[in-house]
């Protein structure tokens, strides 16, 4: 089985975009061509993590095999934590590790429970005291459990979900990005305007399901309302090839 299998390939251009690469690529495509890989991590039943998306729950990739390959293509990493079990172990595999590390290093989590949430949110104290142990300087990536659903209104991120992530937040030292859904932002600007104003040590990167729907003009107001250096994109085709062909136009 392929060692990237599981793994999100991200790309960063001058305009603050990270891109994500057809899933479909090869490993080589993908090493060769990714700025940041994102993959998701689990706990197997013998405390072995291991790279596997929900609801798959085994894998013969384990987090240390992956490590090795990424390591080698020294990309940027972001590791994204869907239960608290699996984190202490792959945050000691990680340091054990830690001389061979070069590149940028993310690790993420989905701390508090956000507009149409119904996963289980990580632990935020238990989560965030277990990376600063290992790894105070890292980059945190904390977010949201969300739902979105065709045909439906669906609520964005609300003032309370956002002003209870700062106040886990203000405290920190590190650099801060939170996961916001593209489609459920535009309607929740005003909050995470205020939140990046709170820190400039904070950041946005903005993402979307594959099947989530919005106008490409949710993400041309963000960009042209914030710091371009302070805001992410991760989103699948059409809408990223849409934006850029957008940001072009802009400029003419």
């Amino acid at each position: 089985m392929d060692q990237l299998q599981f793994s999100t390939s991200l790309i960063n251009d001058p305009c603050g975009i990270v891109e994500e690469k057809d899933e479909r690529a090869t490993a080589k495509e993908k090493i060769s061509d990714a700025h940041m890989i994102e993959a998701d991590v689990l706990l197997r039943g013998d405390n072995e993590p291991i790279m596997a998306h929900p609801p798959e729950t085994d894998s013969d990739i384990t987090l240390h095999e992956w490590l090795d390959q990424v390591f080698s293509s020294e990309k940027g990493i972001k590791l994204d934590f869907k239960c608290i079990e699996a984190v202490l172990p792959s945050l000691q595999i990680l340091a054990a590790m830690k001389a061979t590390v070069k590149q940028p290093i993310w690790i993420n989590a989905d701390i508090l429970s956000g507009p149409g949430g119904k996963a289980k949110a990580v632990d935020a104290k238990e989560f965030i005291n277990s990376v600063m142990s290992y790894f105070p300087d890292v980059t945190l990536s904390l977010g949201w459990t969300t739902g979105w659903h065709p045909g439906q209104e669906n609520q964005g991120y609300s003032w309370e979900m956002v002003q209870d992530m700062e106040k886990i937040c203000k405290v920190l030292s590190q650099p801060v990005t939170f996961p916001v859904r593209a489609a459920l932002l535009r309607q929740s600007w005003p909050q995470f305007q205020w939140l990046l104003k709170t820190s400039e040590r904070f950041s946005l990167t903005v993402w979307a399901g594959k099947d989530d729907t919005y106008p490409v003009e949710d993400l041309l107001f963000i960009r042209d309302n914030s710091e371009k250096c302070r805001i992410y994109y991760d989103v699948f085709e059409p809408q990223n090839s849409d934006f850029k062909c957008a940001i072009e136009q802009s400029r003419i």
